[in-house]
C-alpha cells in the first residue's frame, strides 16, 4: 500500500504538528498506510509538548514527491504556506479551519473546514464519526493545538465547540487544562536566545492581497521588551526579506498572552495598510493594538479589506 503524507504548514506551530499527527493515527486506526510529517523544526511550546506526552517529533521533510504522490493537508490549504512540491501531488483530502485562498486540485478530494478555533476540534469529530478510541498522549496533543490556537480560550477565534473538545481531551490525557495549559503556553515564550531571523520566522505565513505580497509573522511574549529590545537588528532582517521576496507589506505581531494585546512593527511600501486596516498611527512602525491576539481574525480579514 502507498503512504500517504499527512502535514501542516510552513513554519510549523503547534496545532499544525499534532494534528498531522493526531489525524495519521486514525488514518492508521482505520487502514491506511500513512506518515505524518513536519515542514520544519518544532517551537519551543510544540516541543514542550511533544516532551510532555513522550511523542517524538515527525520527521523533517521539505519534499515528498520523491517518496510519494499521495498527501493529506492539515491546518492549510494554500499552496504557498505547503509543502515546495505541491503541485506535483495528489492531495486526498484536507482539514482545515482557515479561508480557503489559492487552492486547486484537478481531481475530487475529501475537503474539511469548519469555522472552530483549531483543527483538533474538527479531528475529535472524526475520531468519534469513527468509533476510535482516543490515546491519553494523543488527546494531551489534540489539546495543546486547542489551547495554542485559542491562547487558552481566550481568543476571538475560540468557540464552545472548542472549550468543550478540549475539557474531553483533558479528560482522557488526565490533566488539568487551565494549569497544563499555562505553563505550556509561556513555555512559547522563551525569545531571550532568538535571532532576529528566527524572531520574523517562527510562526509566520505568506499571502496575496490585490497584488500585494503579504508576510505576516506572529511571536507570543510575557514582555514586548522580548522582542523590541532587539529592533534595529528585527528591522535590518525584514528589510533583507522583503528586498529578496518583494513583500509589500511585512508586519511582525507580538502578542502578550497575559494582557490579550498585541504590539505590530510594520514595514514595506504597503506598510500604511496597517494604519488603514487596524485604525492606529504607526509611530516608527509601531503600534498597539489592544485586544488583538488572532492573526486568523483580526488581522488578515483586516488588512485584506485595507487593501483591496
Amino acid at each position: 500500500m502507498n503512504k500517504v503524507l499527512i502535514t501542516g504548514h510552513q513554519n510549523p506551530d503547534t496545532d499544525t504538528i499534532t494534528s498531522a499527527i493526531s489525524f495519521s493515527y486514525l488514518q492508521n486506526s482505520l487502514g491506511k498506510n500513512t506518515e505524518a510529517v513536519a515542514l520544519g523544526t518544532p517551537n519551543e511550546e510544540t516541543q514542550f509538548a511533544l516532551d510532555y506526552f513522550k511523542i517524538n517529533a515527525p520527521r523533517i521533510i521539505s519534499r515528498a514527491s520523491d517518496e510519494t504522490k499521495d498527501i493529506i493537508l492539515v491546518d492549510h490549504n494554500e499552496f504557498q504556506q505547503s509543502i515546495s512540491d505541491i503541485e506535483e501531488l495528489n492531495i486526498l483530502a484536507v482539514i482545515d479551519h482557515h479561508r480557503i485562498a489559492n487552492f486547486h486540485t484537478s481531481v475530487p478530494l475529501y475537503y474539511r473546514a469548519e469555522p472552530v478555533g483549531c483543527t483538533q476540534t474538527i479531528i475529535l469529530k472524526m475520531y468519534k464519526e469513527n468509533s476510535v478510541d482516543i490515546p491519553p498522549a494523543i488527546a494531551g496533543l489534540m489539546l495543546s493545538g486547542i489551547i495554542s490556537d485559542t491562547l487558552l480560550f481566550k481568543s476571538p477565534t475560540c468557540t464552545q465547540e472548542d472549550i468543550n473538545a478540549a475539557q474531553e481531551l483533558a479528560k482522557i490525557a488526565g490533566i488539568e487544562a487551565e494549569k497544563y495549559g499555562l505553563d505550556f503556553l509561556k513555555a512559547g515564550t522563551n525569545l531571550s536566545n532568538k535571532s532576529a531571523e528566527e524572531l520574523i520566522s517562527l510562526d509566520a505565513k505568506s499571502f496575496e492581497v490585490n497584488g500585494n505580497k503579504i508576510r505576516v509573522a506572529q511571536v507570543n511574549t510575557i514582555d514586548y521588551d522580548d522582542v523590541f529590545s532587539k529592533k534595529d537588528s528585527i528591522e535590518d532582517t525584514i528589510s533583507k526579506e522583503i528586498n529578496t521576496q518583494g513583500y509589500n507589506l511585512f508586519l511582525l505581531v507580538i502578542t502578550n498572552i497575559l494582557d490579550s494585546d498585541s504590539k505590530i512593527l510594520a514595514m514595506g511600501n504597503a506598510a500604511s495598510a496597517a494604519e488603514k486596516a487596524f485604525g492606529v498611527k504607526l509611530s516608527n512602525g509601531e503600534a498597539i493594538l489592544k485586544g488583538v491576539v488572532s492573526r486568523k481574525k483580526q488581522i488578515i480579514p483586516q488588512i485584506t479589506e485595507a487593501l483591496s
